[in-house]
């Protein structure tokens, strides 16, 4: 259904030390620079960039906006937080672990204040 996810950076260098961090946690690789000075993450067949707004106006995070990062395991969703928490994010909501329908769930608030999620969700 999508294309791609996209957020916004006051700090593409601080963003990229956050988001590697967070998807080398998860078995992935760190963002490569693309056009405009973005960043772009591939991951299980998912994208994930991060860019300065085009407009030239600061970011900010999206109101009521969660993205959530399907990580198929608890202990990887568990490693995706501490690496997020030791690389300038903040922990939010709940402590990690799992919810009444059953999915481990490890929320953060990146550098710039965007709200991510990592889901592990049971075996059906």
């Amino acid at each position: 259904m999508f294309s791609h996810v996209m957020v916004g950076s006051n700090d593409i260098a601080r963003s990229k030390k956050f988001y590697d961090a967070l998807f080398t946690a998860i078995g992935g690789q760190p963002g490569t620079e693309v056009r405009e000075g973005r960043l772009a993450y591939t991951h299980n067949g998912a994208r994930f960039m991060v860019t300065k707004p085009i407009d030239g106006k600061p970011a900010t995070p999206a109101n009521g906006g969660t993205i959530g990062f399907s990580v198929g395991d608890p202990k990887l969703a568990e490693a995706w937080h501490k690496a997020g928490v030791a690389n300038g994010g903040t922990s939010i909501e709940d402590p990690p672990g799992v919810r009444p329908n059953g999915a481990y769930l490890a929320y953060l608030r990146d550098p710039d204040g965007n709200k991510l999620v990592a889901v592990a969700r049971p075996a059906s």
